[in-house]
């Protein structure tokens, strides 16, 4: 995500009912299409070009389908967002946007309907793959796990 405010938006979302494939912690590793979907969001261009190529750490606990998702952006600054699978949970964006939303798993997926894209997660070849979605504009981030 945006090194502050951008690319977290994007990315707190878990897996897996009832398996434990998304625990761990995860650093980022690449991303496709940053600059298109987080101008079609709406992001201003300050937080746009923070947020480029951002060495973002996401850290997931999952106990069952309760999740507690953790971004760490260099400077020191974090983000959390807890939820359950299918139950309505407050959320915030890296930008400090509060909104609810219910967490799905869908064939594998964590999907979540933020204010102004679908994010789903997957772990793909142990590696933490996120998906957005704004109008058409697909943003896919990577990261690799490190713990």
């Amino acid at each position: 995500m945006l090194s502050n405010a951008s690319h977290a938006i994007l990315f707190y979302l878990p897996h897996p009912q009832g398996n434990m494939a998304f625990a761990g912690k995860y650093e980022f590793e690449s991303d496709e299409n940053y600059d298109d979907f987080v101008k079609k969001i709406g992001l201003p261009a300050d937080k746009i070009e923070m947020g480029r190529n951002c060495k973002i750490v996401t850290e997931v606990v999952q106990n069952g389908n309760d999740f507690t998702w953790t971004q760490h952006f260099p400077g020191g600054r974090t983000t959390t967002n807890s939820f359950t699978i299918d139950k309505e949970a407050d959320m915030e964006t890296m930008g400090g946007r509060k909104f609810k939303a219910t967490v799905k798993m869908e064939g594998g997926k964590i999907v979540a309907d933020f204010p102004n894209y679908r994010h789903t997660a997957e772990i793909t070849g142990g590696k933490l793959v996120e998906i957005s979605t704004s109008s058409g504009v697909v943003y896919k981030r990577t990261s690799k796990k490190i713990a």
